[in-house]
Formats: structure tokens, sequence, C-alpha cells
């Protein structure tokens, strides 16, 4: 096969500024548990795609999803501008869609004025393909319109399997039957033409950090069975987006056949990153990422990324402060409807609001560094947090905080045990290992490096 680079991005959910106002108490109180940025995402977008017209390191482009906001027709329509210049520079165009990128009714699409909510033109999930054509849709040599996925002969030798799995008729996010069998026809047809076949879907396949494994909403439906399957039929890469999660993760079926999932994080909300993939032949594929370029936009002094990287932060001090000072709010945010809860999470909401990393430990017996003792625990759980989606995780095994963490998770050890937890594929989950390889990256390096598929 002939080697390929592109570049890959993904969850920009452009929206035009011009459909909203920002300065108004309606826009404070989404942004108050807002981890995305939504004022600031039409300039984000303008600077990455203009740095993708000038990168001259790959001549395509993938977009793994949720490309808009949500589903405003406008924003689309601008959106498409870009998309047309990339192309006017010499670069090749792949989309794929989600849920984020339609909407049936105009109240599923949304901005503010003095007076509440206002609702944008919606953009039925029907005419996205129509929308699209000239990024993927309109050249594929295969087309499931039903289901939005395609396939595209990328190089001499390498075809891409783009899926959506919105789950189209009731928003399930799922791959019907129907989209399985027209799935295992493409790879056979790649098998039998001798082509190499890589994968670009929005939804995680492998849960992005072990915690996931708990929450469903952070990975594809049946994940365990689709991995296996595309695996086993030759496809053993990848690229998905979703969690604005920057991870790369691997799994071995029983036959042996490896399958990696390479999500990467939104432009639009940190870690914010351009990932640079090179296919170098059927086994080996390297991967690069960069920062996204600085945006016009007042970040009040800040560098982009530290703008990014607090808004973060500031989403996860506001649930914390919620949960001591204005419970209800925290729970209405969380659909938490179990009142016996409320006084557990006042509670633990001030324990975290007031105490210091050196008074946990003192409270709970276990050691904890010198060097973090004063660090309060609400700032030190939202950086935790913060790394867990930022991926190369550093609160790692012989480091203070890594130490402290892992400690705390010892003494808790009792309690977890008592925890009914399921993972993604059905299995008791131990929830101490699951927290200890989400605080600390153990495995492939979530940013640059080479992979072995086979």
């Amino acid at each position: 096969m002939v080697p390929f680079k592109f570049y890959l991005i993904t969850d920009t959910h452009y929206y035009k500024h011009s459909l909203s106002q920002y300065d108004n108490e309606y826009y404070d109180d989404f942004m108050h548990y807002e981890q995305k940025c939504f004022a600031e995402t039409q300039a984000i977008n303008e600077a990455v795609f203009e740095w993708l017209e000038n990168a001259n390191e790959a001549d395509a482009v993938f977009i793994a999803g949720d490309l808009s906001f949500n589903g405003e027709k406008e924003s689309h329509l601008a959106y498409i501008e870009h998309l047309k210049r990339l192309k006017a520079c010499g670069k090749k165009v792949y989309v794929v869609t989600a849920d984020h990128d339609f909407k049936d009714r105009s109240d599923g699409c949304f901005g503010f004025d003095k007076n509440g909510r206002i609702h944008p033109e919606p953009t039925p999930r029907d005419e996205l393909s129509e929308l699209y054509k000239d990024f993927g849709f309109g050249d594929a040599i295969a087309f499931d319109k039903k289901h939005l996925s395609y396939v595209a002969q990328l190089s001499d030798g390498l075809r891409l399997l783009a899926l959506n799995n919105d789950g189209c008729d009731d928003g399930g996010r799922y791959f019907e039957p129907s989209h399985i069998e027209w799935i295992k026809e493409q790879t056979k047809k790649a098998r039998e033409d001798g082509q190499m076949m890589i994968a670009m879907n929005h939804y995680p396949l492998i849960p992005g950090q072990p915690i996931f494994n708990l929450v469903g909403d952070t990975y594809q439906k049946d994940a365990g069975e689709v991995t296996k399957m595309l695996a086993d039929e030759g496809v053993h890469l990848c690229f998905t987006g979703h969690m604005h999660n920057q991870s790369i993760n691997v799994i071995e079926t029983e036959k042996g056949n490896k399958f990696y999932d390479v999500c990467t994080g939104s432009v639009i909300a940190d870690p914010a990153v351009i990932r640079l993939v090179n296919v170098i032949d059927e086994e080996t594929v390297d991967i690069k990422t960069y920062d996204i370029p600085d945006f016009d936009y007042d970040t009040k002094g800040k560098s982009c990324k530290q703008y990014l990287s607090d808004l973060f932060d500031n989403m996860i001090v506001n649930v914390l402060y919620d949960m001591a000072y204005d419970t209800d709010r925290m729970m209405g945010k969380f659909h938490i409807d179990n009142p016996k809860l409320r006084p557990v999470l006042k509670t633990v909401g001030k324990i975290l609001q007031k105490t210091t990393v050196g008074g946990l430990g003192r409270m709970l017996f276990f050691k904890v560094d010198k060097s973090i003792k004063k660090e309060k625990v609400k700032d030190v759980v939202a950086e935790l947090v913060r790394v867990i989606f930022e991926g190369n995780q550093y609160f790692r095994e012989g480091t203070p905080k890594g130490d402290a963490l892992l400690a705390l998770f010892s003494r808790l050890k009792p309690v977890l045990k008592k925890v009914n937890a399921k993972t993604f594929d059905g299995k008791e989950a131990d929830i101490f290992d699951l927290l200890k390889n989400s605080a600390g990256n153990y495995d492939i390096d979530d940013y640059n490096a080479t992979l072995k598929l086979k």
C-alpha cells in the first residue's frame, strides 16, 4: 500500500457567533457547569482551519463528528465554508456526523438573549449527507444512506470506513443489525480487494479511561462486540471523539487480533488538539499531536491553552462548591433524584471545600508528602478530573499526588469492594484498579505513539 498521512480533529461544535447573545444571566447559568466553550467556538474553529489550510505535512483532514454545536442550520452553512476553503487549498476532507449535528425540532437548538433561550433553525438528519456531500459522502465507493456511513478510497491499498452510529430512528447510539451487516460486507470486500481498512466513528469503541467503563454514555453501546467484530474482520484501528478525552487504547481478541481506539480531544475544550497520523504500512501507524493555535478572543490575558484549562477546572470547582452550598442545583444538573443523598452530598461537599490534602490524610490515616499537604482537596480533585480527560495522567505511583491518591484508594478498599459495579462488557468491576489506572497512565502515550497493528 501507499503510505498515507492525514490531520485529525473532532468535536468542533461550531456555533455561528451571531446566533446568540452572551452578556446575560441565562448564558452565564448555562456555562456554570460547562466543560466546552460556546461563545468562543467560531473564533477557535477559524484559527484551527486557518492552521490546517497552511499545514503541509498532510493533504487530508478527518473530522470525527459533532461538527456543529447542536445542529443549527446556520452553523452548518458557515462551517461548510471553512471546509470548502480547505478543499481549495488542496486538502481532501472526510467527515462523519453525530447526534450534535441534527435536531428534528428547533427547541433542540439554542442560544440566548436578555429574555432567556432562543431557538435557531435546526437541521434535519436526512439533510446531512447532502450538506456534506463534498466531504466524504459524495465520492464514496460505498454509501449506507440510512446510517450515514461510507467507504472512501484514501490511497492505493488503503480505505476509510466512516461510521455513523447515532441510532438514526431513536437516537440510541448503537449499530442496527442491518448496519452491522453492511459493515461486514465492506470489510469483506476490502479483504478481497487486498485493501487495508481503517475506521472513523464518533463514539469511542474502547472506553477512553478505565473509569469510563462504568459510565454507559462514554462509549459505543455493545462496544465489546463491535470491537471484536471489527478486529476479527481485519479493521485494527479506529479514530473516535465524543468524550473530549485524549487517549489511545488497545484490546486483543480471542483470535489474537489487535484493535486500537484513538480518541481525540475536542478542539473547543481542554486539551484542544490536532493529531497528525501517518499510516506507514499495514502494520505501523505513527501519531503525533499538536496543541491548537491561539485564537482571536478575549482570554483575559491568559494563553489560549491556559484559558481552556481554567474553563475545565472552573466546571469542576463549581460542581464541588454547589455540592456543599447549592446541593439542589447540583443534584438537578446530574439528575440525582434521591432526597436521602442530599445531606450526604452536602456534608462531603463541605469537607472538600475546607479540607487540605494533609488534613484529609490525617482524617483517614494515610500518608501525604509534605510538598502537597497544604493544597486544598477541591483543587486537587479538579486537577485530577482534568488530567483524566487530558490523557497521559500523571497521578502515578511514585509521585507525591499519585502515592497519596493510591493510599486513599487503599484506605477506601473495603467500601469500594461493596460497590456492585459492572464494566461495559458485564464483568464485575475492580474499582480500585479502575481508579488507579485512570489517575495514572501506565500504558500507551496518549499524544505521540507508534502503533503496531499486527
